[in-house]
């Protein structure tokens, strides 16, 4: 595009700078941002109740559940289509994208992503798909951030920071939930957190949620009333439903991240859409609480309403037995994986947020109902809502996002205390197990995670392509000693590659070798390359993570070490001291407010 500085365009963003400083308007920029998201997140519900209403009391109605074998299908076909044939990109695990966005230092998302993930996860949700809609708008609303900053020409710190103003204005307008907003931002997806970055990020949050108030209604998601209170009686039992949540929490990890796999084995959109929609659809004829994102049965289970989760089921003709309902509980939560994952699997797009959220109110009150059931005395609908914060807690590695969001979800914050002791046992639990959340999982395994430790951040956000050097002389095995010291006259390096006529680093040779035979003429001929090199102590990779480089500087004691591509071809050295100082400088921007 060709600079016009007479463009309106151009004029805007010269009147920005010259009027309002940048301070102040990342402030503005952050209201707007929540405002978007709000109505982001209010298009999507209306668009995911509209689709559910119409199947549930057009096709559905009091009889036809045979509509639950194929309307996940076309739900999962559909949004694989528009995403295959549309959007042409991928826009599943939102907030894994919007990690590995802040983790490239770049923080740009593309901006179809501020309207996209609400057409696919609409339509995945809407006919069944058994997923949630909060990682879609949260990368809706981190889009929605990143693309203003880039609008506006804001730096990338900026750009980093509005990306955050999104992720909590998204959270506070699907959920109504403010604190949570800010809190799952700095927890999940923030580098670092300062006194500069709260006021925007509570900007974003507040503005989404109060906005969300006016279009919806100022009620909580799930209502608490008439719930028991915490006592100290209650603590054996809340540290046990901890330890549960913990080791459910690893049971969604890693059966997600299994089943993935599998699906990712199969080449054919086709065939993928076919296998994910019809054992999704078969899931839900068996376990109609599966349908969706599962929100009536997370209501029905906080208001002691239980027995009406297995009710209009197939389950529902069976003997009834004081035990039938843990046991079809207990199958729902076990299957309830595989119908998130064939949702996704198969095509679909969605999050884990409500999944998450799900199976945590159906823990609890398996739990709860157990005990009853043995003669003990405990509130089914607390054990269902500490069941949620703590397989949040657990899946996302993020307590406190666990304990506000749970809070601010049902209105139950005389909870707090069950809430925090569940969901800090719990963290610590899959902690033990599970050093990442599922989120964060796959950029880990790449070295390309960002997290709140400053050393390891600045190292994330180094590349390999900014501090390698190419500016080395190579060298020939063949050549003779005389020919290396004319290269030695030309050269300001005391390390000297060598490499064969394809380009495949073959060892290395140092001044400090050579230095006590160089002056002696009539050992020219004598000695070649080949018999003067050495192997480097070790070799690196061209795409190792920055971290991964710096253990082997420290393995090795080296201060130089030679870069190959895959082929052994060679591509530069790497120094110490160029990573020093390549450090110095990121961390100087990384910590400026």
């Amino acid at each position: 595009m060709v600079y016009n500085q007479n463009s309106f365009y151009n004029r805007l963003i010269e009147w920005r700078e010259g009027h309002i400083k940048e301070h102040y308007f990342v402030l503005l920029l952050s209201f707007f941002v929540g405002v978007f998201c709000a109505l982001a997140s209010w298009i999507l519900k209306s668009f995911i109740h509209l689709l559910q209403n119409f199947i549930t009391n057009q096709l559905v109605g009091d009889s036809h559940f045979y509509w639950y074998l194929i309307t996940p299908t076309i739900g999962i076909a559909l949004a694989a289509i528009f995403v295959r044939y549309i959007v042409k990109d991928d826009i599943s695990h939102g907030i894994t994208r919007i990690l590995f966005a802040i983790s490239q230092r770049k923080s740009i998302l593309k901006a179809h992503n501020m309207w996209t993930s609400i057409v696919g996860s609409g339509l995945t949700i809407g006919f069944g798909g058994s997923v949630g809609a909060e990682a879609p708008i949260v990368l809706t609303g981190a889009a929605i951030g990143s693309n203003m900053a880039k609008f506006f020409r804001l730096s990338q710190k900026t750009m980093m920071l509005m990306i955050g103003c999104g992720a909590a204005g998204a959270i506070g307008g699907i959920f109504k939930a403010p604190i949570a907003g800010l809190v799952f931002t700095i927890e999940v997806l923030m580098i670092d957190f300062t006194m500069a970055s709260l006021s925007p990020l509570l900007i974003s949050s507040i503005t989404a949620t109060a906005l969300s108030y006016i279009l919806s209604g100022a009620q909580p998601m799930f209502a608490m009333h008439n719930a028991e209170h915490f006592h100290v009686g209650l603590i054996p039992y809340l540290l046990a439903m901890g330890l549960l949540c913990g080791f459910v929490s690893l049971y969604f990890t890693r059966g997600m991240n299994y089943l993935e796999s599998r699906f990712k084995l199969v080449n054919s959109m086709w065939l993928k859409i076919l296998i994910g929609g019809a054992s999704l659809g078969l899931m839900i004829y068996v376990f109609p609480p599966l349908y969706g994102e599962g929100y009536d049965t997370i209501a029905a289970l906080l208001s002691n309403n239980s027995e009406s989760v297995i009710e209009e089921s197939l389950w529902e003709k069976l003997t009834d037995g004081p035990w039938l309902l843990v046991v079809y509980m207990l199958l729902i939560l076990f299957v309830k994986i595989a119908a998130s994952v064939a949702t996704n699997g198969g095509g679909g797009v969605g999050g884990i947020f409500a999944p998450s959220l799900f199976m945590g109110a159906v823990s609890g009150f398996i739990f709860a109902r157990a005990l009853n059931l043995l003669g003990f005395a405990v509130p089914e609908s607390i054990f269902a809502l500490v069941g949620m914060s703590g397989l949040m807690s657990g899946v996302m590695h993020a307590p406190l996002t666990g304990i506000f969001l749970i809070a601010e979800l049902t209105g139950g914050y005389q909870h707090f205390m069950s809430l925090m002791i569940v969901s800090v046992v719990s963290y610590v639990t899959i902690m033990i197990f599970e050093p990442h959340s599922l989120y964060a999982m796959r950029l880990a395994k790449k070295g390309e995670l960002v997290t709140h430790n400053k050393d390891r951040s600045v190292l994330t956000l180094l590349k390999m392509d900014n501090v390698i050097e190419t500016d080395l002389k190579t060298l020939f095995p063949e050549m003779t000693l005389g020919d290396l010291v004319k290269v030695i006259s030309e050269s300001r390096r005391n390390i000297f590659p060598v490499i064969d006529h394809e380009g495949k680093l073959l060892g290395v040779l140092l001044l400090d070798e050579v230095r006590n035979i160089m002056f002696q003429p009539r050992l020219y001929n004598r000695f070649t390359v080949g018999q003067l090199m050495i192997s480097p102590p070790a070799i690196l990779l061209h795409d190792m993570s920055m971290e991964r480089v710096m253990e082997t500087f420290e393995d090795t004691g080296a201060w130089n070490l030679p870069v190959v591509d895959n082929e052994k071809r060679y591509l530069g050295f790497v120094s110490k001291s160029k990573i020093f100082n390549s450090y110095r400088h990121v961390l100087v921007h990384f910590s400026e407010e």
